[in-house]
């Protein structure tokens, strides 16, 4: 990835998303936390779509592969700098999910010729949440059968409406010719 491709606006767009990720991020897990800690699942791969949309978002504005990668990135830093991530780890944790997001992008828009809709956004939200929950659970938790099952579906639906809130307000971000593309 370079970073000749990335105007000034789209660089400012990817710290904005991931800025935005890293500031709910704290707010939408305490309310989680309440539903997901009865049943044993993890708060973060039910609330994860909510601030999974950000990438999908930084992607959708820019329209450019990488972005979302780069963003995730970003929040990575933000959060080993603030001590508040997994440390190094946060590199994995982060990042996996913005490549899943720019990887899905490139083979639904470039590979099939698709255009950027609403079903897209839902499965970059959802693969976005799905990677996420994934190396999280891979890395730190060693969950049971049945509560494995239960994260992944939970995962797989916050991440579909996050990536449809992504849709959502990037169709008002248009609207209002705030999208340079």
């Amino acid at each position: 990835m370079t970073f000749k491709r990335f105007t000034i606006y789209d660089l400012i767009i990817i710290a904005v998303m991931a800025a935005a990720g890293i500031a709910i991020k704290p707010v939408v897990s305490s309310v989680v936390h309440i539903v997901s800690t009865p049943l044993g699942i993890p708060g973060g791969s039910l609330a994860g779509g909510l601030y999974m949309m950000w990438l999908v978002l930084a992607f959708a504005i820019t329209g450019k592969y990488g972005s979302a990668t780069l963003a995730a990135l970003v929040q990575a830093v933000i959060v080993m700098l603030t001590g508040t991530g997994h440390g190094v780890m946060s590199l994995f944790s982060y990042g996996i999910p913005g490549l899943a997001v720019d990887l899905l992008m490139f083979i639904l828009l470039f590979l099939c010729r698709r255009n950027f809709d609403r079903l897209s956004s839902f499965f970059a939200g959802m693969v976005a949440n799905l990677a996420g929950t994934l190396i999280v659970n891979f890395m730190f938790f060693k969950n049971p059968s049945l509560i494995f099952v239960l994260m992944i579906l939970s995962a797989a639906l916050s991440g579909g409406v996050g990536g449809l809130i992504a849709w959502e307000l990037y169709r008002v971000i248009k609207k209002y010719k705030l999208v340079r593309r």
